[in-house]
């Protein structure tokens, strides 16, 4: 049984984006707490964790979207949730929807209404800039965090304490990621309290977006874990989980991975992208398949290796990406990063050189781990 079935409704938004022409955001209707990932001891990160997972999704239930434009007229849209709680906003951009010079996150409001009358809250949509030529994709699971959530059923019960018994700042953060990636996007991350449709904050100087195979009910937490560690925060695609084969089946990961990385392509037509991965659930595999088919638009393809010798599939993939000019980073080395920052027009950044250094002495401290 859920908990929290008798709490108010509220509303959880998800980071939306949007381009000049269409605006994407999704939020989610629940009676449940707010998740408040606060280190108050053992059994009550439990709490709070399941709080998460045993959310009270509410159905059929009216929420509008408040979104004002650059001459500032603001407009209302109408949406209803769907049986797991979810309402998707795409909605076409009427009149002129310029970029700023760097990307902005842009505040918008959702209202609705519960037992204590009406109710609104902001949501948070990334706007590229008229200065952004590139753009990350990244995968979450083991390439910035391990989330022990992703795999079959059994790796899922192996990582029970994993997920519920540990507090954002709590877990692992792979070696190097936060400096490799403040150095590609920045860490403006999101400002405290409450905003307001129309407003404008600063994001990350190259927009970041997020892929990972995790559900929904872990987006709050991977915010904070994001948040506290100084990651540029971004759109998060993740999964509406249950317990069947299509949740759990390996090749699942790697169908909503590309479908989610095919969409923000498909989204951004004159963007070129870098893919960002690890080598632990075929991500080699899937985004070469995904640069091949769109090679004008991957400028590289980055790979963290977690672990040993390749197999035949990735052996192919990176051999697919050798004959189609995509450069790919196995991470296997300063020169080798040093090569791969100036293939995607990143070595003349000041901060670059903190990426390959960063990774280079995640390598040196996971060797001296392993001997």
């Amino acid at each position: 049984m859920p908990f929290f079935s008798t709490a108010p409704v509220r509303i959880q938004p998800y980071f939306g984006y949007r381009n000049r022409e269409r605006l994407f955001v999704t939020v989610r209707a629940l009676r449940s707490r707010a998740g408040n990932f606060e280190k108050r001891g053992k059994w009550r990160a439990m709490r709070t964790m399941m709080g998460q997972f045993a959310s009270h999704e509410v159905k059929e239930l009216p929420v509008e979207l408040e979104i004002v434009s650059p001459s500032g007229e603001a407009r209302r849209h109408q949406g209803l949730t769907d049986k797991e709680g979810f309402a998707h906003f795409d909605i076409p951009l009427e009149g002129e929807w310029p970029y700023g010079e760097h990307p902005e996150w842009e505040t918008v409001t959702f209202h609705w209404e519960n037992g204590r009358g009406k109710q609104c809250t902001d949501g948070h949509v990334l706007a590229p800039g008229r200065d952004t030529g590139l753009a990350m994709i990244s995968d979450i699971d083991d390439t910035i965090v391990e989330t022990g959530i992703t795999g079959d059923f059994r790796a899922v019960l192996r990582n029970w304490r994993r997920v519920l018994m540990e507090m954002p700042e709590e877990r692992i953060l792979v070696p190097g990621a936060d400096m490799f990636y403040n150095a590609l996007g920045g860490n403006d991350g999101l400002p405290e309290g409450k905003g307001h449709a129309g407003d404008h904050l600063p994001a990350p100087r190259r927009p970041f977006f997020y892929v990972s195979s995790s559900p929904w009910n872990l987006f709050s937490y991977l915010v904070t874990y994001m948040r506290g560690r100084g990651l540029p925060l971004g759109p998060i695609h993740l999964r509406d989980w249950g317990l069947n084969r299509e949740t759990f089946g390996s090749s699942s990961h790697g169908a909503h991975k590309r479908a989610a990385i095919e969409g923000i392509l498909a989204t951004y037509p004159d963007i070129k992208f870098a893919l960002l991965g690890d080598d632990s659930q075929g991500d080699l595999t899937a985004f070469s398949a995904i640069a091949v088919d769109n090679p004008d638009r991957v400028r590289a393809v980055f790979i963290r290796k977690v672990g040993e010798a390749m197999s035949p599939e990735e052996l192919a993939a990176e051999a697919a990406l050798k004959a189609a000019n995509i450069p790919l980073w196995l991470g296997e080395g300063y020169e080798e990063g040093r090569k791969f920052l100036t293939s995607i027009g990143l070595l003349d950044d000041a901060d670059a050189e903190a990426i390959v250094k960063s990774v280079g002495h995640a390598e040196d401290t996971s060797k001296e781990k392993t001997v």
